[in-house]
């Protein structure tokens, strides 16, 4: 007779799996407690920067505070005292947006002549029409600045960023001479040098909005560095955060000292001129691929800030001993 055979007893014997054996370097690490893989961190803060510079970017790009502004506008207005800023031509902005303006960037990390610009910006304008400046990625990843940069308008620099906030109708501020101009040698001060960066060019171009260059004048005399120290910034790996430089300053109260060290800025006169609008509106939006077209809009933008920056600094070649003379009478 035969058994009724059971479902299970149909079933292959299946083979007992073993556990997949993890690489003997990751299951090291992994096994490390918490609190040391923190330390292991700590010997490479390059790292760590990168890391938070990389988490702050997935965060929402535009969020700008008025009421915070507000708060903060007052501080700004005692910096600016203390360098004597001056913005002159607000005359030749238009009367709203969108609206691109292309600034020479000075000062290395404390950059008052921008303080001075934003903060004379909401002055005019008032604090309902919104500047929104490009910035530089890896400050974003600084605790505490993070914060301050959004609240007051600052989004990372990108085209997608800069073409959001053009198509809201906003006016955008943008330096293309990036940290290589903004830490530039106190030797090349009065030099406008935008490294032949020119992706704001096909961004007003393709977008065709007004072209308005502000030129600063004497923030990098608040600051002196005497080399941009590319070698130490290629040596110690901040090309992760797209760093090019840890220049070399002359500060008080430091002497001789490196980049990042707080140091009390030289009270130097700063004056910003806004130039008139360039009138590119003969250019279509195809011909922000023309390489010669680009070459040209170069050139010109270039060169007017390049006068501009000129004049300035016959007017005022000593912005230092100028601020000085203001505020303490000389025979």
């Amino acid at each position: 007779m035969g058994g009724r055979v059971s479902a299970r007893s149909r079933q292959p014997k299946r083979a007992k799996r073993r556990p997949a054996a993890r690489p003997r370097a990751a299951a090291g690490l992994a096994d490390l407690p918490a609190s040391l893989l923190s330390w292991l961190n700590l010997l490479d803060p390059i790292a760590l920067w990168a890391e938070e510079t990389r988490r702050s970017l997935a965060d929402p790009a535009f969020q700008r505070d008025t009421e915070f502004l507000e708060t903060l506008l007052p501080l700004m207005e005692r910096l600016n005292d203390y360098f004597d800023a001056e913005i002159r031509g607000f005359d030749n902005v238009p009367d709203a947006g969108p609206m691109l303006l292309v600034g020479n960037h000075s000062g290395g990390m404390l950059t008052p002549d921008t303080t001075a610009f934003i903060s004379g910006w909401y002055r005019e304008r008032g604090i309902d029409s919104p500047l929104i400046g490009l910035a530089f990625d890896a400050a974003f990843g600084v605790p505490g600045m993070e914060t301050l940069m959004r609240k007051i308008g600052e989004v990372p620099a990108s085209s997608e960023n800069a073409t959001r906030a053009l198509d809201s109708g906003a006016a955008v501020l943008v330096y293309p001479g990036g940290a290589r101009e903004v830490l530039r040698p106190w030797s090349d001060r009065n030099k406008i040098d935008f490294n032949r960066h020119m992706g704001f060019i096909k961004l007003a171009l393709r977008k065709g909005v007004p072209v308005i260059p502000v030129v600063g004048h004497g923030g990098h005399n608040s600051t002196i560095i005497l080399s941009r120290g590319e070698g130490i910034a290629k040596a110690l790996g901040f090309d992760r955060i797209r760093m090019p430089a840890i220049p070399i300053l002359l500060q008080i109260p430091w002497g001789i000292s490196l980049f990042g060290m707080p140091g009390i800025p030289l009270p130097a006169k700063i004056t910003l001129q806004i130039c008139q609008p360039l009138d590119w509106s003969g250019f279509t939006p195809d011909q922000a691929d023309d390489p010669a077209v680009l070459e040209q809009c170069y050139d010109e933008i270039t060169g007017v800030m390049q006068n501009t920056l000129d004049e300035l600094a016959r007017e005022t070649p000593y912005p230092v001993l100028s601020r000085l003379r203001s505020l303490v009478p000389f025979p």
